[in-house]
Parts: structure tokens; sequence; C-alpha cells
């Protein structure tokens, strides 16, 4: 062959195979692009269905045993993982941004003390959040904004303590476009929910939560069920197993709202809790023998094996 020619051949060939592999990953990329948006899409019908046989999986400020809790990479392990939502709790700092924190003061899970609210932004930004040994790490207290584009097209996101302050979170939520992600919550009746919280009730999730036992607990549930405004699910505390009212659960699903109940403690479920599902994990099936479809839990990665293992999570 003339080397010439031989020449151009391989130049020829070398400049196909890099096209060729430009655009596997121009398409690598588009697919996956296109599965993360399917995947946050999914999440969210997931949650409008409460007839389906998904059970959601929410993570309690976040995977709070690997990483810090109600910092970023809480919730980035929780999105890395597969879980539905992430619970996280929002507090008002001294000059009013919001960021996230459990409690009322920062001495239990930073390097810092004091209440939140007597701390400048720039100040707590300047504090180290503590692992479960209380060891200081890198990371820092996020703000909201943070968190929810960490969050965004890629996991459902419920705001705990945030019903107070939530005309503040909304305007971030706005502002970072995750308003179908979000679900807010509180323990209000109905009548109090549309003075106070109007104005959201078509913008975000709600969810009321209610204790049981309680006598008026029928009565509350109707309300909110024949209103406009038909809550994404509710929350019960369920301290026993001879509570009569969870026989209902079923029917409040058919009419449109899931039922979540926490597998955290055992004055939550009737002692069906995550540190006994740890030894058993065979502890979970109460929750789906009573027709509960939204479980928040401390053993995230348990639980979704467990759910998956029954063909009840992705």
């Amino acid at each position: 062959m003339n080397f010439k020619v031989f020449t151009y051949t391989i130049l020829i060939s070398t400049l196909l195979l890099v096209s060729c592999k430009d655009n596997k990953k121009s398409e690598e990329t588009k697919n996956a692009d296109s599965n993360s948006v399917t995947s946050i899409q999914e999440k969210i019908a997931n949650l409008k269905d409460s007839n389906n046989n998904h059970i959601i999986v929410v993570s309690h400020r976040g995977d709070w045993r690997n990483a810090p809790e109600n910092s970023l990479q809480a919730i980035q392990n929780c999105i890395d993982m597969g879980v539905d939502m992430v619970e996280i709790d929002i507090r008002e700092t001294k000059d009013g941004h919001l960021v996230l924190m459990h409690d009322n003061t920062i001495d239990r899970t930073t390097n810092g003390k004091g209440l939140v609210s007597e701390w400048t932004l720039d100040s707590l930004k300047s504090l180290r959040l503590l692992d479960g040994l209380r060891v200081p790490t890198q990371h820092k207290i996020p703000t909201l904004k943070e968190a929810l584009l960490v969050s965004k097209d890629k996991i459902l996101i419920n705001l705990d303590k945030s019903y107070p302050i939530f005309d503040k979170c909304y305007e971030i939520i706005k502002e970072t476009g995750t308003q179908n992600q979000v679900v807010i919550k509180g323990s209000k009746q109905l009548s109090e929910v549309e003075t106070e919280f109007g104005a959201y009730l078509d913008e975000v999730h709600f969810m009321p939560i209610i204790g049981l036992p309680n006598d008026n607990a029928k009565a509350i549930i109707d309300a909110y069920l024949s209103s406009k405004h038909l809550p994404i699910a509710f929350e019960f505390t369920v301290k026993h197993d001879s509570i009569k009212f969870i026989k209902e659960f079923k029917k409040i699903r058919h009419r449109g709202s899931s039922i979540w109940v926490n597998a955290l403690w055992p004055q939550h479920n009737a002692g069906h809790d995550d540190e006994k599902a740890m030894i058993d994990p065979t502890v979970y099936d109460w929750f789906i023998e009573k027709n509960i479809d939204i479980i928040q839990t401390d053993r995230p990665q348990l639980l979704l094996d467990y759910l998956r293992s029954k063909g009840l999570h992705n």
C-alpha cells in the first residue's frame, strides 16, 4: 500500500473512532440526564399515588449514622443509596437566614455553643459539625438554599420545624424551583391550616400529624379528606397495637392520602422500631401489614434492602 494512502486511511479511522466515542459519550450523558429526571418524576408520582405498592423510604435527618446529621453529605448519601425522601430541620439565624439544625442550640451537633437565633450566618459558617462521637468534621452547617440545591431533581424533601417560618422557607423553595419536591407537616386541624397556611396549599405538599389514640382523629381526617386540599399523607404516631383506628389506614389510602409512620423509636410504632429491625428485619413487616406506605427511618439502607427483597421498592 502507498505510504500516503496508508497514513490517510489511519487518520480517517482515528477520526471516525473519536467521533463514535464522542457520540456515545454524548448519548450516555443524555441518557443519564433523562434517567435523573425520570427518577425524581417517579418519586413525585409515587408520593402522589397512595394506592400503589411502592413503600416510600424517608431518611431521618439524612444518613446521620455515616455523616453529620442535617449536613449536605448526609443528604447526598441518601441520594446515592436511592432513598425517596430526606427529612431535614430548619432554624432561623440572628440575621434572618435559614439553616439546617434540629435543636434550638448548636451545642450537641457543632463545636460551638448557644442558640441558633443568637448567631449570624457568617459566624455559624465558621463552626464545624460533629460526627456521632462528637469529633469535629470538615462539614459546615448548610443553609436551606444549599440543601435544596443538592436535592433538586434528585430526592424529595420533608422540611421539619418549618411551619412557623414557612413564609421565609417558601421564598427559597420558589427560588430553587423545588416546590413539587417539598413536604411540609404540622399538628393542626384543617381550619387552622387554611387560615395560617392556605396560600401555600396549592404550591407544596402538606401533611397533618395525628397522634394515636385520639378520640377526634376520624373527624379531623374526614375534614381534610373532604376538602379541596387533599393532604399528600397523614403522619401517625401509633403507641400500641390495640389502637382500633389502625384499621382505617387502608380506607384513608383508598381516598387518596398516604399513611406515614416513623420507625425511629418504639413509641412511634407500637414497638416495631429500627433497632429491633437491626436484629430481625422482619420487624418491618408490621408496617407493610398495617397498610403504611411511607416509613421514616434511622436505618435507610437496612429498610431499602428489606423492601427491595419483597418487591416493594425499586
